[in-house]
């Protein structure tokens, strides 16, 4: 096992529930805390083919053969929003996991300063991600009572991304919803592919959830995205909340939007219902 790794793992597992990335100080007064009741709740280590990294897990503390649901960190890292949507989904009854996804190339839960993290994300392999979630979901399934024939995933800004992609890479994967993740971008050797790429020969039914005022993601862009889609099997949708800026879900950021944000999350609860998560 590579050592470094083995390092940073030890220093990350010891940080995931020690709150909120410095980057996104000071936390909004709105945030959300769903508590540990009735749950089990905590970190753990996923086996991964060059070691193991740490994730944050959360389930029912009775029963079994859970529905999972892979959740997938912004920029951020597995920080305590990302936590906290993981008890949302135990909640409702799932096997919900957050794996650190950026582990090997830095702790971004520590850096103060986007600008710092973001040469960190950038030097994260998509193989290595899509892999990292192919070794999540063999541990949900082996290790944690979970249903592989009810698998679902969500992610966030950089993870909504990701949540296209994974959905294209992993036909199992029954339903898939992305909160505002980039849509377009240039094809580099760590990211070949953007969800337009994929789009047309998708087959897993992903809704995607977006701003119509967020900067980051132009309009046109999504209008790209939903014109590819309907080339493609999946039966795919995308929904844009006109006045929602980015990250709209994020009840610790300013960018918070309380009626979005809950609406989308119903929709989510309904997607994953209608497509047997």
């Amino acid at each position: 096992m590579n050592q470094e790794i083995t390092r940073r793992n030890f220093i990350a597992t010891a940080t995931l529930a020690t709150g909120f990335a410095l980057a996104v100080q000071p936390v909004s007064a709105k945030v959300i805390t769903t508590d540990t009741k009735g749950l089990v709740a905590g970190a753990v280590k996923i086996p991964v083919k060059d070691g193991e990294i740490p994730a944050y897990r959360a389930q029912p503390a009775t029963g079994s053969n859970f529905p999972i649901v892979l959740v997938i960190q912004e920029i951020f890292g597995v920080h305590e929003h990302i936590q906290d949507v993981t008890r949302r989904f135990a909640k409702l009854g799932y096997l919900a996991i957050a794996p650190e996804l950026f582990i090997r190339q830095g702790d971004v839960s520590k850096l103060s300063n986007i600008d710092e993290i973001r040469p960190i994300v950038a030097k994260v392999p998509d193989a290595q991600v899509l892999s990292d979630l192919d070794a999540t979901v063999a541990w949900a399934v082996k290790s944690a009572k979970g249903n592989a024939n009810r698998l679902g995933i969500t992610g966030f800004c950089w993870g909504g991304r990701i949540v296209w992609l994974y959905a294209a890479h992993n036909p199992e994967v029954k339903a898939g919803v992305a909160w505002y993740g980039r849509l377009v971008g240039d094809a580099t050797e760590l990211q070949p592919k953007y969800p337009i790429d994929i789009a047309s020969t998708l087959t897993v039914p992903v809704l995607g959830l977006y701003g119509g005022k967020d900067t980051g993601i132009p309009l046109d862009t999504v209008e790209k995205m939903r014109d590819r889609l309907k080339s493609s099997s999946s039966k795919s949708e995308i929904i844009v909340y006109p006045d929602a800026p980015h990250a709209f879900y994020a009840d610790y950021r300013p960018s918070y939007r309380e009626k979005e944000a809950k609406e989308g999350w119903k929709k989510l609860q309904a997607w994953f219902k209608q497509h047997g998560v």
